[in-house]
């Protein structure tokens, strides 16, 4: 096996991103053997439930130098996949118009993933966000949501959340981040909290939990063991899914069915640095997983969102 070879329990020696690849490549060798296409290989002729897809429309943090704190400002269009797909374009294209229109003359940028870049505070970027799904969806008939990714970690030192205009312990986090649930209609929150604070996640999670996604991604890392972990804590009801985080498609497996299991929400998701390999939609399909995370616009996102449409159609 993998783990044989690579002889660590976390693929130090050969790497995550090499396991992944292999363990992949070898599902599609198996896949084509039998000439299935791969969700149905991995889930069985029953797999058919196609995600939605959470875009990235605004950027921030380490991922957009100069823009906002909070890592990315995301949408989600609720409508059959090739809806979606054009929602949250429509969205991704509409936010450019806002910034343009709000702040003539100002550099606009683009980030990793596509998303917009501007210097912009956390509030004013989810103002804009906001009313781009408000108006695209006046226009269209289309339900789309915002969300965010605070990916928290990033500016929390010795105990405080480090915005660059305040300061807050962990108790004004979680009302800030339940303030802007409430005030935005926020359909998920990633990584609201630090990666090693279950405690506080579950705070946040019994106050905005019955409205609200609250997604671990750097909380667990696609680990089973810290999975239970937040399990027993209460902390999240959902979990970000990274393949290369864990290794082989057989603990990503383990993990996601942990979540389903637990009632928490698996979300599939992309990394910051992507190819246009389109296996993980083939996964999402696969684990059964009612959200994908991909990106809007961009080569290697369009991949995937391209496979997932066609598994639609395959699917009828």
């Amino acid at each position: 096996t993998l783990h044989e070879i690579d002889g660590t329990e976390n693929f130090s020696k050969i790497g995550g991103n090499v396991a992944v690849a292999v363990s992949i490549a070898v599902a599609k060798a198996a896949a084509n053997t039998l000439y299935l296409p791969l969700y149905q290989y991995i889930g069985g002729v029953f797999a058919s439930e196609i995600p939605k897809p959470l875009g990235n429309v605004l950027g921030g943090g380490k991922h957009a130098i100069g823009g906002p704190d909070i890592q990315e400002f995301l949408v989600t269009t609720f409508a059959p996949i090739n809806e979606a797909v054009f929602g949250n374009a429509e969205v991704h294209k509409k936010v450019k118009e806002e910034l343009k229109h709000r702040f003539p003359g100002a550099a606009i940028g683009r980030g990793d993933e596509g998303a917009w870049v501007a210097h912009l505070g956390n509030e004013e970027a989810l103002d804009i966000v906001s009313y781009s799904c408000k108006s695209v969806s006046d226009r269209t008939g289309l339900e789309i949501r915002p969300s965010l990714d605070f990916a928290a970690s990033e500016f929390y030192k010795d105990g405080k959340y480090r915005y660059k205009d305040k300061m807050l312990d962990t108790e004004g986090q979680i009302n800030f981040v339940a303030e802007l649930v409430n005030k935005h209609d926020l359909y998920l929150v990633e990584d609201p909290l630090n990666e090693n604070d279950f405690d506080g996640f579950a705070k946040l999670t019994e106050m905005i939990g019955d409205r609200c996604i609250v997604v671990g991604d750097d909380l667990f890392v696609t680990n089973k063991k810290r999975l239970e972990k937040g399990i027993k804590a209460g902390a999240c009801n959902s979990i970000l899914i990274k393949p290369n985080q864990i290794g082989t498609l057989t603990e990503t497996f383990e993990t996601v069915s942990l979540a389903h299991k637990s009632g928490y929400v698996p979300v599939m998701s992309h990394r910051s640095g992507e190819t246009t390999d389109d296996a993980i939609a083939h996964l999402a399909v696969a684990f059964g997983c009612p959200i994908i995370k991909t990106g809007v616009v961009g080569g290697e996102r369009i991949a995937k969102l391209n496979e997932l449409i066609r598994i639609g159609e395959e699917n009828g």
